[in-house]
């Protein structure tokens, strides 16, 4: 439904995007991973016509974002990371005025309202002015105006940005319910939305695609290496991991955030199939270092993302 192909974007010297390229199925909901300033706004931006690529080429269903743009936004609802509200209106107001900009047949425009606010949960805002409504609210009117002209894809760039954590589980149902009979795009760096909400995940770093996948399907890809994680204490972080990455085998050695204070947390990472531990073990002894923790980690999301934005 979605194709990306070697999408790149140049801001004078600096290229935000480079020759990125990626599909999306039509009922998937797909996030869009990466720290910030990775090249996700950009992208959800060239994706929704909001802004012109420098090379490569974005289609839906076989139609060009510049060259059909009119008919690609028809087809698209889009939330920005910055919910586009106009504060001193009533809810029922805002919504029509969208409904009015996005084309909706005027005979149809009650039931689109209504609609909408019934699948956003609002039906009993809409009254009220934008502009008294809470954090979560607002952004549920967001989500409305983006379903207001009953759109086949969805854009969703940050939807729960400053929410509570109550409200970021009330969005997340929200999208859940909302990916049923749409394809959506939901851009972020929050990993558990992720994992909540997703059916697969794309990670993108300094401008280029990293990892492609579902969850389980990114772990196994990295299941040839293992990681360990070392606590010790009376060192120096920076001279423990020093002396772990000495050791034979030894693919990454770094300092991690430790919770305790006095106490360093090395994470060391090694090819699958070996045991570090033994020597580790046996280091900490020779340098009379005290050895609080020795642990193999699994792989999880979170070490995922971290392993692959930091290496490329």
């Amino acid at each position: 439904m979605i194709e990306v192909s070697g999408l790149t974007k140049s801001y004078d010297d600096f290229q935000a995007l480079k020759g990125v390229s990626f599909t999306v199925n039509r009922g998937e909901i797909v996030g869009f991973l990466g720290p910030n300033g990775a090249g996700k706004t950009t992208t959800m931006k060239i994706l929704t016509c909001y802004m012109p690529q420098t090379k490569g080429t974005v289609t839906i269903d076989g139609q060009d974002v510049n060259a059909d743009a009119l008919a690609v936004r028809a087809r698209m609802g889009y939330l920005p990371e910055s919910t586009p509200l106009y504060t001193d209106m009533l809810v029922y107001d805002y919504l029509h005025h969208v409904a009015t900009v996005r084309g909706v047949p005027k005979d149809k425009v009650k039931a689109r309202i209504k609609a909408a606010c019934e699948m956003c949960g609002i039906v009993d805002r809409i009254g009220q002015s934008i502009g008294t409504l809470s954090k979560g609210y607002k952004q549920r009117v967001g989500l409305a105006q983006a379903l207001i002209h009953d759109p086949d894809i969805l854009i969703l760039d940050e939807p729960t940005s400053g929410l509570d954590p109550n409200q970021i589980v009330e969005i997340r149902n929200l999208i859940k319910r909302l990916g049923e009979n749409r394809t959506i795009i939901l851009s972020t760096h929050n990993l558990p939305e992720v994992m909540a909400t997703c059916t697969r995940l794309l990670i993108i770093n300094k401008g280029e695609i990293v990892a492609d996948g579902t969850a389980q399907e990114l772990e196994q890809r990295q299941a040839e290496f293992e990681r360990l994680q070392v606590l010790v204490r009376g060192v120096d972080p920076e001279l423990a991991a020093t002396v772990f990455r000495e050791l034979p085998g030894v693919k990454r050695c770094e300092v991690a955030p430790s919770t305790e204070a006095g106490v360093a947390a090395i994470e060391i990472e090694a090819p699958r199939g070996g045991d570090l531990r033994a020597q580790v073990f046996k280091k900490a002894v020779e340098r009379h270092w005290e050895l609080l923790g020795l642990t193999r980690v699994q792989l999880d999301l979170e070490g995922l993302f971290r392993k692959l934005t930091r290496e490329v």
